[in-house]
């Protein structure tokens, strides 16, 4: 099987980092718990140019690699790897964080999962010449048997894979999103998500 993993909020606490990262800054105190918004710059309050501040200092390769891990999320995906899954973390991140997020994977012993930046929200201009930056084109022209998704904004990407079971990573974000079909599931943790899809490719 075929398996897109989302970064940010699906392997690491992303959004627990930005929320320290904004009261740090700005002195936005706005804990984990009450971001009910995706769009970080309406859930903090902040001014286009204290938006492109907090991105510029959260992209920075020292703070990308101190984001924690969701708990049981490598050994999970080490599961699927071990079973003959292809697993492929899809990430909205700009391609210069390509680096420091690829070294974040394999210091979680994910150096066999395929990392790829695909510019989901129109924040990055991407290369054709790089292996691992992905047009739209280029990513519609990929399968995916099952996918993990935090972002409500990032459904639309799944419409053209009407067989594809979606486990959605609960956030607070996403708590008042409706889901596009029945084949999207709510999923409170990776060991939620161990037991939808199958470990092993005997088994798909």
């Amino acid at each position: 099987m075929k398996i897109y993993v989302d970064f940010d909020d699906c392997l690491c606490e992303t959004g627990r980092a930005f929320s320290g990262l904004a009261a740090e800054m700005f002195g936005r105190n706005v804990p984990y718990g009450e971001m009910e918004f995706f769009e970080l710059d309406r859930t903090f309050s902040l001014d286009g140019a204290q938006f492109a501040a907090l991105m510029a200092r959260g992209h920075e390769p020292e703070v990308l690699l101190s984001f924690e891990e969701t708990p049981g999320a490598s050994s999970v995906i080490c599961e699927w790897i071990a079973g003959g899954h292809d697993v492929s973390v899809i990430t909205g991140r700009p391609l210069s964080a390509y680096e420091p997020s690829r070294e974040w994977l394999d210091r979680h012993g994910l150096q066999e999962a395929g990392l790829y930046c695909l510019d989901k929200y129109g924040r990055d201009s991407f290369s054709r010449d790089c292996a691992f930056s992905l047009s739209l084109e280029d990513y519609y022209r990929m399968a995916f048997d099952f996918a993990v998704e935090d972002s409500p904004r990032a459904f639309k990407f799944f419409s053209h894979l009407p067989g594809l079971r979606v486990c959605v990573f609960d956030r607070p974000w996403n708590r008042r999103c409706e889901f596009p079909g029945e084949k999207y599931t709510r999923c409170f943790s990776w060991e939620d998500i161990r037991r939808i899809v199958p470990a092993g490719a005997e088994n798909a």
